[in-house]
């Protein structure tokens, strides 16, 4: 289901704390230019996805904006059935500068809401999500963004916006594959009713190589792809995946993870890749201007 209705693709849903429920499976759409995002959005909604996720710094919103226009994604019931996710940019932070960002972003978009607006990266030295998450509750109460969100923060993030603003925001999404669990985040998250998404689900291709074959091993058992493999286990793990791709075909397959199971062990396996070398960025240091 999403928002509701079936989708074609039958991804699951995972539901919220905000009562709104998320699409397990979305296609990203970072580094690819604003116009070449017209084709990978329309092809993916073709395929099925239902869950577009974007953001402000990627800089092709207006790209994603007349996909979803030319494919009716934009208005209507066509538009209930479909999960769009924007970023404020980091420049943009604060309370009036954010409301500005917005509509801004919500014109490019071709839409009249988005369903999760996010803060990008928490900026800490530099803090002000707290007078940023208070724009972000004004949206809310205007129906403009469903559901609030965040990306890239820690614990110690979370925890200074819940004393500084009493709330704990539905999804947070930061970078997290077999090579980099982030277990403290994630436990941290659960606590909290705080979605755990994953963005880099597979360290940007590396995971796909990672355990001396192991991947690979699994992938030849089931006769599915390494990616599908690493993408499974995600799915099994309950968290929140939005892998890019620009190819149909490679769209298609990233979506086809429900026709088999990782076995205890091969789940095990996958668990024991972790190590101690995020393939991102660091956000204490970063900011996504």
């Amino acid at each position: 289901m999403t928002n509701g209705r079936i989708n074609p693709a039958n991804v699951p849903d995972i539901a919220l704390k905000d009562g709104q429920s998320i699409p397990q499976v979305g296609l990203g759409v970072l580094r690819i230019d604003d116009e070449g995002v017209v084709p990978v959005v329309e092809s993916a909604l073709e395929a099925g996805y239902r869950h577009i996720d974007g953001a402000a710094g990627y800089n092709n919103e207006a790209g994603v904006g007349r996909a979803l226009a030319a494919s009716g994604y934009n208005i209507g019931a066509k538009r209930e059935t479909l999960w769009v996710t924007t970023k404020l940019r980091d420049s943009e932070q604060g309370y009036d500068s954010a409301l500005k960002a917005f509509d801004n972003s919500l014109k490019l978009l071709q839409l009249d809401y988005v369903d999760m607006y996010m803060i990008h990266w928490p900026t800490p030295f530099d803090w002000r999500s707290t007078d940023t998450w208070k724009a972000f509750v004004k949206l809310r109460d205007e129906g403009l963004a469903r559901t609030l969100g965040v990306c890239n923060f820690m614990p110690a993030d979370l925890k200074r916006l819940h004393e500084e603003t009493g709330a704990w925001p539905a999804v947070n999404q930061i970078e997290l594959h077999p090579t980099w669990q982030q277990h403290e985040v994630a436990a941290f998250c659960k606590e909290h009713g705080i979605a755990v998404e994953a963005y880099s689900p597979m360290a940007r291709g590396a995971d796909l190589n990672a355990g001396n074959g192991i991947i690979e091993k699994i992938a030849a058992a089931h006769g599915v792809s390494p990616a599908r493999v690493i993408l499974r286990w995600h799915i099994e793990n309950g968290t929140i995946i939005i892998p890019k791709s620009v190819h149909a075909a490679r769209q298609k397959e990233n979506l086809d993870l429900f026709g088999f199971e990782l076995t205890a062990e091969e789940h095990a396996a996958i668990d024991a890749l972790d190590g101690p070398t995020r393939a991102g960025h660091d956000p204490l240091t970063f900011t996504y201007a």
